[in-house]
C-alpha cells in the first residue's frame, strides 16, 4: 500500500522507503541497489547506501520525492 505525502529523507532505511511505496524499488535499482532480500540492506539508510554504491544521495532523494 502506498502512503502519500510522506517526505523521503536520507536518514530513512531502505525498508522504510519500500514500506511507503514498494514501487520505489525500481528507482533504487537504477542507483545500483539490487539486493533487497539482504537483511542488512533493508536496515541500511539511504545515505549509507549512497556511500556504498557511490551515487548522489540528494539526486536520489529528489527523484523519490517527485515520484511520491
Amino acid at each position: 500500500m502506498r502512503k502519500k505525502n510522506l517526505k523521503i529523507t536520507k536518514s530513512m532505511t531502505i525498508d522504510q522507503v519500500l514500506n511507503i511505496n514498494p514501487n520505489y524499488s525500481e528507482i533504487l535499482t537504477e542507483y545500483g541497489m539490487h539486493c533487497f532480500g539482504c537483511p542488512f540492506s533493508r536496515m541500511e539508510t539511504l545515505e549509507q547506501a549512497s556511500l556504498v554504491h557511490n551515487f548522489d544521495i540528494d539526486e536520489l532523494i529528489d527523484k523519490l520525492n517527485k515520484n511520491s
